[in-house]
C-alpha cells in the first residue's frame, strides 16, 4: 500500500459513496498513474471490509496477520479487475471474492490433522455462520440449525463441529505448571475433571478484566450472565434495542477473550 495513503475506514454509507466516486474518476481518466493511485484509494476505503472477513476465521490456530493479508490481497485484485459497467456495486462483487481467497488459504493452510474435504469445507461455511447467528440470536446455533439454514446433512454438521481441533491440536506431551510437578503434562490431566477448580481459575482471570470494563458493559455482563435475563430484558433495563445489546455482548466476548488470551501468555 503506498506509504502517503492513511488508512481511514469509513462508515459503510460513506465507503459506498466514496467508492462509487473513484470509480468514476477511474473511468474518466486516460492517465495510467492517476488510474493506479485512484485504484490504491478505493483499496484504502474498503480495508475494513477485508479485515472484517478476515476476523471471522481467528482463534482457529492461524494468525490473524496472516489471514488479514490474505483478506487485503484479494481486496487489491477484486479493485483491479472490477468494472462498474456490468451493473453491480462494487462490493457485492468485491465480498465473495475476499471471502472465497480467505477460505481457500485457511482450507490449505489452517488444518494440522486434515479431515475429508467435503468437512472442511462445511467448518469453513460453520464458522462465520455461527458468528452471524449469535449476534442475531443470542445463542449458538444447534446441529439442527446448520442442517436447515445452510442445507447440509445431519452427519457433515456433526463431524466438522467435532474437527475444531484439527486445527492446532495440544501435544499430550506439553508440560504443565501443576501441582503434581514442574514434570506433569497435559495428558496427566485428562483423567480429572474439577470443574470446581476450572470455575476458580476462570474467575480469578476474568476478576481483573471485568473490572476494567466500563460501568455499563460491566452492568450488561452481569444482567444477561448472572441475572440470566434476555437480550431484550437487558435492553429495556440500560435503554437500548435488544440488537444494540447483542453487538455489546460480542464487543465484550470478543475483548475478553482476547485478553484472557495475552493474560494466560504472561
Amino acid at each position: 500500500m503506498p506509504a502517503h495513503l492513511s488508512v481511514v475506514d469509513p462508515a459503510p454509507e460513506t465507503r459506498s459513496e466514496v467508492t462509487a466516486d473513484l470509480f468514476e474518476r477511474i473511468a474518466a481518466t486516460t492517465d495510467d498513474d492517476e488510474r493506479r493511485r485512484l485504484v490504491d484509494e478505493v483499496v484504502v476505503a474498503n480495508l475494513g471490509v477485508a479485515d472484517a472477513i478476515a476476523r471471522r476465521y481467528r482463534r482457529r490456530g492461524t494468525s490473524t496477520d496472516d489471514l488479514e493479508q490474505v483478506a487485503r490481497l484479494a481486496l487489491v485484485k477484486a479493485a483491479r479487475s472490477f468494472s462498474p459497467e456490468r451493473g453491480h456495486d462494487f462490493l457485492s462483487y468485491a465480498v465473495p471474492t475476499i471471502r472465497g481467497e480467505v477460505r481457500r488459504w485457511f482450507r490449505d493452510h489452517g488444518w494440522m490433522v486434515r479431515p475429508p474435504r467435503r468437512v472442511q469445507e462445511a467448518q469453513l461455511r460453520m464458522t462465520p455462520y455461527a458468528a452471524e447467528f449469535a449476534l442475531e440470536h443470542g445463542r449458538d446455533p444447534q446441529p439442527a440449525d446448520y442442517v436447515r439454514d445452510l442445507d447440509l446433512d445431519e452427519g457433515t454438521v456433526t463431524e466438522a463441529l467435532a474437527v475444531n481441533a484439527c486445527y492446532t491440536p495440544d501435544s499430550l506431551d506439553r508440560p504443565l505448571d501443576t501441582e503434581d510437578g514442574p514434570r506433569a503434562t497435559l495428558g496427566d490431566r485428562l483423567v480429572a475433571d474439577d470443574r470446581d477448580l476450572e470455575a476458580s481459575e476462570a474467575r480469578h482471570l476474568l476478576e481483573p478484566l471485568l473490572a476494567r470494563l466500563a460501568p455499563r458493559d460491566r452492568l450488561v455482563l452481569r444482567l444477561r450472565f448472572a441475572e440470566g435475563l434476555t437480550q431484550r430484558e437487558v435492553g429495556e433495563r440500560i435503554g437500548v434495542t435488544q440488537m444494540q445489546v447483542s453487538r455489546i455482548i460480542a464487543r465484550l466476548m470478543g475483548q475478553l477473550r482476547d485478553e484472557l488470551g495475552v493474560a494466560q501468555a504472561a
